[in-house]
């Protein structure tokens, strides 16, 4: 019953947050969030940007074996920031760019509150710096 009750609870918070318009966002951008959250992800990210790889090339700075480095890729790819072909004995990975920009759009939303907080602040250090005596320690 409890379980009934908490996929009941979740499923109520989601329309309350979709009619209030807090859930404007492509489908997947949870996966890819988490799947960002991870530095060696990003790490692989930050490789997979210079060109396609092997899991043997994308291993190979990192201290860890073989199938880990394709854990994450699977993370990668279930988040759809990575596709992997068959090429031959390979199975290279490669970047893919939908998901990472509907992820930079979902953050452009944000864009404005960021300036308007960091122009509030750079006012605020203006005035104290203007407020300042002389002689004052800087």
């Amino acid at each position: 019953m409890e379980a009934c009750f908490d996929a009941f609870g979740f499923l109520y918070n989601y329309q309350v947050m979709e009619l209030s318009r807090y859930v404007s966002q492509p489908e997947n951008l949870d996966a890819v969030f988490a799947a960002l959250a991870d530095p060696t992800r990003r790490a692989i990210l930050a490789r997979l940007a210079a060109g396609e790889a092997s899991v043997n090339e994308i291993a190979a700075p990192f201290a860890m074996s073989q199938p880990a480095v394709s854990k994450h890729l699977k993370v990668l790819e279930r988040a759809g920031l990575v596709e992997r072909d068959i090429d031959g004995q390979r199975r290279p990975a490669r970047l893919k760019a939908e998901a990472m920009a509907a992820a930079v759009e979902w953050l452009e939303q944000f864009r404005e509150f960021w300036s308007s907080s960091f122009d509030q602040l750079d006012d605020l250090l203006k005035e104290l710096k203007q407020t300042r005596e002389p002689g004052d320690p800087e």
